[in-house]
């Protein structure tokens, strides 16, 4: 059960950390929070005293604040849709000429989350002060100071949709976007560490019990933690057979778990409970994601309904940086616990594997075009001319031997 806990609060905070309401869920409870301060510091002894002895921040008249705060909530709510209006439209456009995969990246930008939750902030903020305010008869418990910082909170979303409009602009261009693609699956390969030694795995003389898929589903990734946690406990030694990121039928072989005693099917559950399985292609768990996309970036590219090869280049051109990276940075195999023991052998996709996946694929739809297939070659020469002495590049040369003349 309390495995079950674990990995369904794990699984929920992904799913709301993830969310693109999350930040701005944030920002309009501190707007509220905000709008509370403010108005007992605007009713306090301090307040009347600022309010009754500064001339610039006297506002007595209840009616005139509520204009003032009504126009205020009618402006942000008008430019929150026209800015996120424009969004849609741009990302309609990125997604029909590039691919559906890249909106996830584009959506949970931070920046148009920061912006989005100040126009909801504000109006909350607004909202809140509107309900405060009342006919008096002295004009001292109308909440002046809230309302002038109302104002600059305003003056502030003003100056910042006229950021958002230079921002998403930029943000959209498909040179920009191969870029984040690229940046973020080298900084997930950079997370995942690198090995100098690749370890083979010798399988032990011991028990061996074969977990199977409980149901045909994407095998995305493990919690470190638990996973090392059941391989000590057990004294055992866990063995991935496939990749993260692999789309297994129920009852396919997941992972072997060699002990010196046959696991049940409640410490079957229990590991299981370790794995996460989900539809998606998050980039930042996984870095073949990143690899992938940026490949149907540039098939996309080549469809004749487009007829875009720059941008197949630029995708080819961020592939090959990510693969010069691969040549010289070894994926770790395996995982150790505190003692040195290897506990977890991992399934990582080979750099053959990612070659066949990435570059065939661009060639050959592209076989017509003298503009591709020409940075192919330049591309794939650098490659070569990157990697590290001894490393293996068999299936670069090949390639370039049945395919370039």
């Amino acid at each position: 059960m309390k495995h079950v806990l674990a990995k369904w609060l794990r699984k929920t905070y992904n799913q709301i950390t993830g969310s693109i309401a999350f930040y701005p869920a944030l920002i309009a409870i501190g707007f509220l929070l905000l709008s509370w301060i403010m108005l007992e510091l605007d009713f306090s002894e301090s307040g009347k005293h600022i309010k009754s002895n500064y001339y610039l921040i006297r506002l007595r008249d209840a009616s005139t604040a509520r204009t003032i705060v009504s126009t205020i909530v009618t402006g942000i709510i008008s430019l929150a849709v026209f800015s996120f209006s424009m969004v849609m439209i741009l990302l309609n456009q990125a997604a029909s000429q590039l691919s559906n995969r890249t909106l996830e990246n584009m959506i949970a930008n931070r920046f148009q989350q920061l912006v989005l939750g100040s126009y909801i902030g504000t109006i909350v903020y607004a909202l809140f002060l509107l309900s405060t305010i009342r006919d008096l008869d002295t004009g001292i418990y109308v909440p002046a100071l809230s309302i002038y910082l109302l104002v600059l909170f305003t003056v502030g979303d003003i100056f910042l949709f006229i950021y958002f409009l230079h921002f998403i602009t930029q943000t959209v261009k498909f040179e920009t976007i191969i870029k984040r693609v690229q940046n973020r699956t080298l900084k997930t390969l950079q997370l995942s560490g690198t090995s100098s030694v690749w370890l083979p795995f010798n399988r032990p003389d011991t028990v061996k019990t074969i977990i199977s898929m409980p149901a045909a589903n994407y095998y995305q990734s493990f919690d470190d933690r638990d996973m090392m946690r059941f391989a000590e406990q057990h004294d055992g030694i866990i063995v991935f057979l496939h990749p993260k990121g692999t789309y297994l039928l129920k009852g396919m072989p997941l992972l072997e778990f060699y002990a010196g005693y046959q696991l049940s099917d409640r410490q079957i559950d229990e590991l299981l409970d370790a794995l996460d399985f989900y539809v998606g292609q998050p980039v930042e768990k996984n870095a073949y994601f990143g690899f992938h996309q940026l490949t149907e970036i540039a098939l996309k590219a080549l469809s004749p309904g487009i007829n875009d090869p720059q941008t197949a280049v630029l995708s080819l051109n961020a592939l090959t940086a990510l693969f010069a990276y691969l040549l010289n940075h070894t994926q770790p195999s395996a995982l150790h616990d505190k003692r040195g023991q290897v506990r977890l052998y991992l399934r990582n996709y080979s750099f053959e594997e990612l070659f066949a996946v990435c570059y065939p694929p661009v060639w050959h739809y592209g076989a017509k075009d003298p503009y591709l297939q020409q940075a192919v070659k330049v591309m794939l020469i650098q490659l070569l001319s990157t990697a590290p002495p001894g490393t293996n590049t068999k299936c670069i040369i090949n390639f370039l031997d049945q395919n370039v003349e």
